[in-house]
């Protein structure tokens, strides 16, 4: 009964963040609204205060966060039972689980009102909408098709970008999107895109079943695509009351224990590196073992069906946990941050403006020339920042293009060794065969395209955690120019108004930094990881997308296609020369490794000197992307700070200002945008209370 009560407080937390972080989300549009409008009256006083900049900022972070959902992507291979687990999950028989079907296309379930499936097409035709008989008679396949399909390197449905499927359900309606992926494929192209959709998830269900413990194909997958990025996998080992079915007496207590211990050594023997956090190990929170026919059919019958014995409860605890306590503060902590920054940003500016109210034009026009130094200053800071990052690009670009050829260069040393795990099983009657030869030269370029793609693999995760290691340089040192930003910036004031300005915050030192340091320090992101085919990049900077974008572009498809068709042809001939005589596999075996390396050898050259100028644009173009973004934002803060005095001068240049009537205007904006942070610094506290 214990279980059951972690399960009853899944939807009330979801519903309790949901509440939270719309709460916010109105209070961030009434802190937009506020100071527009301030901005709008400022035009016909004073002046305008330019805080375009935060207006624009906040106004992004509360449509992201009204918009905002926690999705989960489901992997699996085919026959795992992904069907089931996710009708389990939402507690409704609502994707086909029948057992041959299976899901042929990457399908995103959210909340809608209405019932209904909504095709998005890669080819540029308008997206057709669907009732689910049909989307389920269309778009699933049997598997012996698509193991067909996935031998043949076909799609079932290459033109079908996405489905999107809409259900009034409770469980999407708290804010939960489920992606739901192809069984996992080894063609290079899908497993390109799959790490796409892993980049933009905040966890991933990755299903696997009991009675085929870590096969080949899944241990392939985690090693590739999991291991070393910092994702959160929670392993979900479906049809676990079928491992008594399968003993010859199940009602055998000791068989039974015995079975399941010898089952949990081998899933902890393939699955616990991918279960640690920081050094702690977190196995018990990620690994489950779950029954999700019985969960199914209890929640058929009954949604509020205890769901003791099948492993939904522990797991939808440890999911929740996540969700709510980890993933929901941090998102709302980032907005808090840039709410204070708001709030500081208008505070200092109306500390700014009103003791320059009293002063003539040409007392305030000299005050103003008085801090060209000190702007000249700021640009300097930008110049330097841009200078730094500039040149960690170059060494980056050039560091891991030179990594990337010297890899390639190197497979030809290791070849022999670390193609013998993928080659096909050779016999040599079948090769001589005419009409088997071409099943096995099928054979052996999906091994061959197997080795390439787990090397390429390998080698983009060493190139992920050196441009990561660059990224963290880069923000020690924005939190420096910051620094050095904020007392120029508070020189400028002094200058200004004969006195300094020090706002009354509770925040921390790291919240006084200038908001283009924020960004640049990665404490402040207004992405938001948008789902739309294969366009994956959210709304703000993130280099995994950039890189993966060209990587797809280069792909491991770049080295498999200068390769693969020109050497098959040499194996051949090579094994068709040994002739009857040399039946022994273990012959043909070596001299197909050996024509293999030589032709791979051959090529490889040209390959990597091709391939790395890809590779360095890619790196380059991540550095790029984030010097454009830092620029723009020093920029945006110089000018909206010299647009905020010339404001001023041209106002009292045209007009005669009412200081008693503009000293209350601002000091009621100043009022307005606190009480809307301590709202959200109310909401913020609120929840972390509740989880504490």
């Amino acid at each position: 009964m214990i279980e059951q009560v972690t399960t009853d407080r899944f939807i009330p937390d979801l519903e309790r963040v949901a509440q939270v972080r719309s709460e916010i989300s109105v209070c961030l549009s009434k802190l937009a609204e506020t100071i527009n409008k301030a901005e709008l009256a400022g035009d016909s006083s004073s002046g305008k205060l330019s805080l375009e900049r935060d207006i624009e900022d906040i106004t992004v972070a509360s449509k992201n966060l009204r918009q905002g959902v926690f999705r989960l992507l489901v992997l699996g291979d085919m026959k795992r039972g992904k069907s089931t687990f996710l009708n389990a999950l939402i507690g409704e028989n609502l994707l086909p689980s029948d057992v041959n079907p299976c899901t042929a296309v990457l399908t995103v379930l959210r909340y809608g009102l209405e019932k209904k499936v909504t095709i998005h097409f890669n080819d540029g035709k308008s997206p057709q909408q669907l009732d689910f008989q049909n989307f389920k008679y269309k778009y699933t396949i049997d598997p012996t098709e698509a193991k067909k399909l996935e031998q043949e390197k076909k799609q079932a449905f290459p033109d079908v970008d996405y489905a999107v499927v809409e259900y009034p359900l409770t469980l999407l309606e708290k804010g939960i999107e489920i992606v739901d992926s192809p069984g996992l494929n080894d063609t290079e192209a899908r497993n390109e895109l799959s790490l796409g959709y892993v980049n933009n998830c905040h966890a991933i269900l990755f299903i696997m079943r009991a009675s085929q413990p870590c096969t080949l194909g899944e241990r392939r997958y985690l090693e590739n695509y999991i291991k070393g990025r910092g994702l959160t996998v929670f392993f979900l080992v479906n049809a676990w009351d079928q491992v008594r079915e399968s003993l010859i007496d199940p009602d055998d207590v000791e068989e039974l224990k015995g079975s399941e211990e010898r089952l949990r050594q081998v899933f902890n023997a393939n699955l616990a590196e991918y279960c640690t956090v920081e050094g702690q190990n977190i196995y018990d929170e990620r690994v489950f073992e779950l029954s999700s026919i019985q969960a199914l059919r209890r929640r058929l019958k009954n949604p509020q069906a205890d769901l003791e014995g099948t492993g939904f409860p522990k797991f939808m605890d440890s999911l929740n946990t996540f969700l709510t306590r980890e993933r929901a503060i941090a998102e709302l902590r980032q907005v808090r941050t840039l709410a204070r920054l708001a709030c500081n940003h208008t505070r200092e500016a109306v500390a700014r403006r009103i003791p320059l109210l009293d002063q003539d034009v040409n007392e305030l026009k000299k005050r103003i020339d008085s801090v060209e130094p000190e702007f000249n200053k700021l640009t300097g800071i930008r110049d330097e920042f841009q200078k730094e990052i500039i040149n960690t690009r170059d060494t980056q670009a050039r560091t891991i293009s030179e990594s990337f050829r010297s890899y390639v260069l190197n497979l030809g040393n290791t070849f022999e060794t670390d193609f013998l795990r993928y080659q096909p099983e050779l016999n040599l009657f079948d090769f001589l065969s005419s009409g088997k030869r071409e099943a096995f030269n099928t054979a052996l370029q999906k091994a061959f395209e197997q080795y390439i793609t787990d090397k390429s693999a390998a080698w983009t995760l060493t190139a992920e955690k050196d441009i990561n290691a660059a990224f963290r340089e880069l923000s020690r040192s924005a939190a420096q120019y910051g620094a050095s930003y904020s007392q120029v910036t508070d020189q400028i004031t002094e200058k200004l108004i004969g006195q300094d300005v020090k706002v009354n915050t509770t925040t921390t030192e790291e919240d006084n930094s200038p908001g283009w340091a924020k960004w640049a320090m990665g404490l402040l992101s207004l992405s938001n990881g948008n789902l739309a085919g294969f366009a994956l990049a959210g709304a703000g900077f993130d280099w995994k997308n950039i890189l993966l974008n060209y990587f797809t572009v280069i792909g491991v498809g770049g080295i498999i296609t200068a390769v693969t068709g020109i050497f098959l042809g040499p194996i051949g001939f090579a094994l068709l020369g040994l002739g009857v005589g040399f039946l022994q596999a273990d012959q043909a075996r070596k001299e197909l490794v050996k024509t293999a390396k030589k032709e791979l050898v051959k090529h490889l050259p040209q390959v990597a000197h091709e391939q790395s100028q890809v590779v360095y644009n890619a790196v380059k173009e991540c550095f790029d992307s984030y010097e454009r973004e830092v620029s723009k934002r020093i920029n945006d803060d110089i000018g909206s700070r010299k647009s905020e005095l010339d404001n001023l001068v041209k106002q009292k240049e045209t007009r005669e200002i009412n200081r008693e009537s503009e000293f209350n205007r601002l000091k009621n904006l100043q009022e307005n945008v606190i009480a809307q942070l301590q709202k959200i610094e109310a909401a913020y506290s609120n929840l972390l209370a509740f989880y504490s």
